[in-house]
């Protein structure tokens, strides 16, 4: 009974696993195929088709300019989900680099930059994007930019945090006393034990990068009209909710399934993480 048991939850983890990589692998072809895939022109107006409900033609409907709403959400993936991807991959770059090189380096270096992160971890990330985005003003550089300057501080304390560890370890210290060169040291041997524990914050983190850029578009502040955006179709159908209650519920929907395989995502990279861990233990 216990076999069965343990094999039908091993069978279960297992479809959830390659369920949520094939969601995956589908959003990122669809950021890459948008122009090919959405049905309509996602910005073409035809006011006589406003606020039109589900049909053959429109199979989510129309929002309130008539522009077809699955072509925008189809349009809306590679803004809001692409540019979330961009923001995390530079977050991860500068991160990474910062880290690695503020925590072999040691000295003045690490405690000014101990400093630097401790005075941004102190702001919470949301309140901290929506202030820079307001002083900044609405655009998608902008937006980019207040995003990744909340989000390469976790990056850079978790591998700052690892590297310090690992250069006491015994291996890292004969390297040194062979006159391995330090960039060596760096890249042979402590960027591949840091990258683990990246990779999972990083999918974790992906999750809350979109939420910030939907919350910030919703506000105002992402990517301006006519750019169909996850967060801005919140608001703008959010006049209508009453009488077109798709236009809030399609980007809404959205918005929690893609957050929701990104969690999922960082769960199973993390499990798999611990599970080496103790192996290698």
């Amino acid at each position: 009974m216990r076999s069965t048991a343990a094999l039908k939850q091993q069978s279960g983890k297992r479809r959830i696993k390659y369920t949520t990589l094939l969601l995956f692998v589908l959003v990122i072809m669809v950021i890459i195929m948008t122009p090919e895939i959405t049905p309509q022109d996602a910005n073409k107006l035809i006011i006589g088709n406003r606020l039109l409900g589900p049909s053959s033609e429109h199979l989510l409907g129309t929002d309130h300019l008539g522009r077809d709403l699955l072509s925008r959400m189809i349009a809306g993936v590679r803004t809001t989900v692409g540019t979330s991807l961009l923001i995390l991959s530079i977050s991860m770059v500068i991160g990474v680099t910062l880290g690695l090189l503020t925590g072999f380096l040691g000295g003045l270096y690490d405690r000014m930059f101990k400093r630097i992160v401790d005075a941004f971890m102190t702001l919470p990330d949301y309140i901290f994007a929506i202030v820079l985005s307001g002083l900044l003003g609405p655009g998608f550089l902008n937006l980019l930019f207040a995003v990744i300057a909340v989000k390469w501080v976790g990056y850079a304390r978790l591998v700052r945090s690892t590297v310090l560890q690992e250069k006491e370890k015994d291996y890292i210290k004969l390297a040194e006393l062979a006159g391995v060169p330090a960039l060596r040291i760096v890249k042979k041997h402590l960027l591949p034990r840091v990258m683990g524990n990246v990779f999972v914050l990083a999918a974790l983190d992906l999750g809350k990068i979109i939420l910030i850029i939907a919350s910030l578009s919703y506000l105002g502040l992402g990517p301006q009209p006519p750019t169909a955006e996850w967060g801005s179709m919140l608001n703008e159908g959010r006049v209508y909710f009453n009488t077109a209650p798709h236009l809030m519920l399609a980007p809404g929907i959205a918005i929690m399934i893609t957050v929701l395989i990104a969690n999922i995502c960082g769960d199973r990279l993390r499990d798999k993480l611990d599970v080496r861990m103790k192996k290698g233990a």
